[in-house]
């Protein structure tokens, strides 16, 4: 291989790897972290407690809401409320008691088990835009 050969295969290889890094902290990250939940049951507890009265929940049948923000493409967001990363643990701490995070939102505590709230954070993650 020659030395121009040599250099444009470590370019490349560091442009893989800066875009690779691109990705880090993205709801695909978080998805992949949500295996301890059951996504079925999230999407059963979703309904069961009333969420589309507030919020558009793609896959719930009635989660059509316009008081909070709809919920396309949760797996792909970055924040939660614009306070906090979108992880799973923050996303579960949202879900259990979301005043504690942001005083002055409209998001009720729905006395949520920490198991609920992590069943409900694994249906969200299954939202990506890949899934239209």
């Amino acid at each position: 291989m020659t030395a121009s050969g040599a250099a444009g295969t470590g370019l490349v290889f560091a442009l893989c790897l800066a875009l690779s890094a691109c990705t880090a902290g993205s709801g695909a990250e978080s998805n992949s972290m949500m295996a301890t939940g059951n996504a079925h049951e999230g999407k059963q507890l979703i309904g069961q407690y009333g969420c589309g009265a507030c919020h558009i929940v793609p896959g719930v049948r009635g989660a059509r809401g316009l008081v909070g923000p709809p919920l396309y493409y949760w797996g792909d967001r970055t924040m939660i409320a614009g306070e906090l990363p979108n992880t799973p643990d923050n996303l579960i701490r949202w879900l259990e008691n979301p005043k504690a995070i942001e005083p002055k939102n409209a998001m009720p505590d729905l006395g949520l088990s920490q198991e609920q709230a992590t069943d409900i954070a694994a249906y969200l993650y299954t939202l990506h835009r890949s899934g239209d």
